[in-house]
């Protein structure tokens, strides 16, 4: 089994930056490929930025040039940094494993972009 626990999220004005981490609960040094999805209000799971065992990284449309994900393996650790955040950006975040044929999900952080 693989735990995953995110944090960060929070309320934030447009314009402003989050990072969001996401820890687990053992070595992501083998897990194929990191994610970060989210989920807003009446809409589907969207993938925002994913990152390979071997640090290759891919980003929605929205999220390229504004976020980016790394993964710090000595800290079993992924993050998501966020920039120039817009209302559109509010949904909950969710941190992803891929690990051979299964998937697993965290909890989910709430992120809100509002004035």
């Amino acid at each position: 089994q693989v735990q995953l626990v995110e944090s960060g999220g929070g309320l934030v004005q447009p314009g402003g930056s989050l990072r969001l981490p996401c820890v687990v609960s053992r070595s992501i040094f083998s897990i194929n490929v990191m994610g970060w999805y989210r989920q807003a209000p009446g809409k589907q799971r969207e993938l925002v930025a994913s990152i390979s065992s071997g640090g290759s990284t891919n980003y929605a449309d929205s999220a390229k040039g504004l976020f980016t994900i790394s993964r710090d393996n000595a800290k079993n650790t992924v993050y998501l940094q966020m920039n120039s955040l817009k209302p559109e950006d509010t949904a909950v975040y969710y941190c992803n494993a891929r690990l051979g044929f299964s998937m697993y999900w965290g909890q989910g952080t709430q992120v809100t972009v509002s004035s």
